[in-house]
């Protein structure tokens, strides 16, 4: 399956925002000097050189299917001696069993087709006292003001184009069911949302998705399958460009998160 989004710049423009504290505030108190981390599906890294750097000298293997995407990331490196990147796939690791402490994965059990064989390859590589961490956006559960009738259209062709090119988008209220699926027996559920509504979070919210609409993969997997026309995403854009510019402007994005150990 094709991944959603792509790696167009609007796409790693949102990516290469986030970090421990906005996307991972629940593994926190997990975390301690020394710990062996794996980020699967670690975009351009920078979640994944903040993790490094609070587990120092913990050594962190950021992991992710794009080539491309890797290159960008070593870039994010530095001068840290604790942090690798590679090309890998989340379905086969090439890694031993029980060889890391933590592994991490945000945002990338939603574009999986098997996300349970993928937990069941995290659980392997964390062994029996390893921790397995996940988090996902939940797409049925978005909300915001003023309700745009053209942003109505893109939730409902937000889900047809991820569904039909990449896996699940209400990911996150599955997150508990699939861990269980895949054999874990002690899992801590919980979940958090991501709020844009100043100026300049609207401003960065609503041009990455007028962006994203109409120049990245999302706009080609929409039109292929059917579900929208060059106007309609067109009119999505202008949509979320007259979002970001209203004062009242609101949008709430909630995420399930999981903690499971084997």
């Amino acid at each position: 399956m094709a991944y959603a989004h792509g790696h167009h710049e609007s796409v790693l423009r949102s990516h290469a925002a986030r970090t421990v504290a906005d996307s991972a505030a629940y593994l926190v108190s997990s975390l301690f000097a020394g710990a062996r981390v794996l980020d699967v599906g670690a975009g351009p890294g920078t979640i994944t050189v903040d993790l490094a750097d609070r587990v120092f000298p913990g050594q962190v293997v950021g992991m992710d299917a794009a080539p491309e995407v890797v290159e960008i990331a070593r870039a994010a490196i530095g001068d840290r001696t604790n942090v690798e990147f590679r090309v890998g796939d989340a379905y086969a690791l090439d890694l031993p069993d029980a060889s890391f402490d933590i592994v991490h994965a945000h945002q990338t059990l939603q574009h999986l087709a098997r996300p349970v064989d993928a937990l069941r390859e995290f659980r392997r590589v964390a062994g029996p006292d390893g921790l397995v961490a996940a988090r996902d956006v939940d797409y049925g559960g978005v909300i915001w003001h003023p309700r745009i009738p053209a942003l109505d259209e893109w939730l409902e062709i937000y889900h047809g184009v991820h569904r039909g090119s990449s896996g699940e988008p209400d990911a996150g209220r599955a997150l508990k069911a699939w861990a269980r699926e895949a054999g874990f027996t002690r899992i801590e559920a919980s979940a958090s949302v991501w709020v844009f509504d100043t100026p300049e979070k609207r401003a960065w919210w609503g041009g990455m998705w007028a962006d994203r609409v109409v120049a990245s993969a999302f706009a080609g997997h929409a039109l292929r399958l059917g579900l929208a026309d060059d106007a309609t995403l067109q009119r999505i854009s202008d949509a979320w460009r007259a979002w970001a510019a209203d004062p009242d402007g609101w949008i709430l994005l909630p995420h399930g998160e999981i903690l499971a150990r084997a």
